[in-house]
């Protein structure tokens, strides 16, 4: 191989690597484009933080209401229990012929009749 050869085998591959030239980027719209990426992701963001907390303000509430109900239960179950025990008691003195009494009359007791513990 000779020189002259060489210098035009180099010649020949330089003008192939020059025709594989890399497009040129435009770096301003890169930015450009970027920025704005950034911005609405972050946009985006503040959103979702938005709706976390508002679920998260739904769920607590709910659960205030759902101790206020089970009071409220807890409630009414007790008054329910006294209604039947007196229902319970209604019944048994008609049934015994239990009488209302107009007057009272007290006894008295000496105190001599009374033993004296010791």
């Amino acid at each position: 191989m000779t020189t002259a050869s060489v210098l035009r085998m180099q010649k020949n591959i330089y003008s192939k690597v020059r025709s594989i030239e890399f497009p040129q980027v435009n770096w301003g719209l890169v930015c450009f484009a970027g920025i704005i990426m950034c911005s609405l992701l972050l946009v985006f963001y503040i959103y979702q933080i938005n709706v976390l907390l508002k679920g998260s303000y739904l769920v607590s509430s709910y659960e205030k209401e759902i101790e206020k109900i089970t009071q409220e239960n807890k409630e009414l179950e007790v008054s329910f229990a006294e209604n039947n025990f007196l229902a319970g008691v209604l019944s048994k003195t008609q049934e015994l012929n239990f009488q209302k009494s107009n007057s009272m009359k007290y006894i008295q007791v000496m105190e001599n009749t009374l033993a004296n513990a010791k």
